[in-house]
């Protein structure tokens, strides 16, 4: 058990990778405030967890909740932004307001949240900003034009705010997972093959963002690309 305690921000804490950070960092004794359009997922109370209601794709409302938020938890010293949907297709099959809704919510809403607490997290002691990307982040795709630049978008926001951050105690670190079973899939076209070696599980990306939380404060780990065993892909029949 680590003796030091962290207070830390998990978005998208109700379900997939995000509810496997929050419930690894709570059996690790820290304090986790976890994030979520609807907190009624969150079916009972638990020792260490805040559980707090937040649309992060209502942009016009995040500034006052954002400052509500801070105001209520001025305790954080981390966040993890987990939260994120995933939609595929050619840029025209995607209508103009799809395209505004998955960057809002795989990019936009981070940096709002990022420029909400940063000033707060700067003035600590010890304190980090770990972002989930996704593979999507390294290399384009077809069929993923929008998904891979909202993931582009957060890979290169993570490697200016390192050097923005540089000469305080912040931390900014990037996961990129490649396919995870998670309820991810569900909507989509495609999802990982059915052997154990073709798919990342949410735990693994709960395990490396506790290596990252937990390692010794005077480095940084800029970036750690996840991937299964061997990659299979396979397309749902319609």
């Amino acid at each position: 058990m680590h003796t030091l305690k962290r207070t830390a921000l998990v978005t998208g804490a109700s379900s997939g990778i995000g509810r496997a950070i929050a419930r690894n960092l709570l059996n690790q004794g820290h304090h986790v405030i976890g994030l979520s359009r609807d907190r009624t997922r969150f079916t009972r109370s638990m020792t260490n967890f805040s559980p707090v209601q937040l649309d992060l794709s209502e942009l016009h409302e995040l500034p006052q909740k954002l400052r509500e938020l801070a105001q209520t938890f001025p305790d954080i010293d981390a966040v993890v932004f987990s939260a994120g949907r995933g939609q595929f297709g050619s840029v025209e099959e995607f209508s103009y307001a799809q395209i505004e809704a998955l960057i809002t919510i795989n990019f936009t809403s981070q940096a709002f949240l990022t420029r909400a607490l940063l000033p707060s997290l700067k003035r600590k002691a010890r304190s980090d900003l770990i972002f989930i990307g996704s593979e999507a982040a390294l290399k384009g795709s077809r069929k993923g034009a929008v998904y891979c630049a909202s993931k582009f978008a957060v890979r290169g926001f993570t490697q200016a705010l390192r050097e923005e951050c540089g000469r305080s105690n912040v931390r900014v670190c990037l996961i990129n997972p490649g396919m995870v079973k998670t309820e991810f899939f569900e909507q989509l076209s495609f999802e990982p093959g059915d052997e154990a070696s073709n798919y990342l599980v949410p735990e693994d990306i709960a395990e490396t963002v506790a290596y990252v939380l937990n390692s010794r404060t005077q480095i940084v780990i800029d970036e750690i690309n996840l991937n299964p065993l061997n990659k299979v892909v396979k397309f749902k029949k319609c």
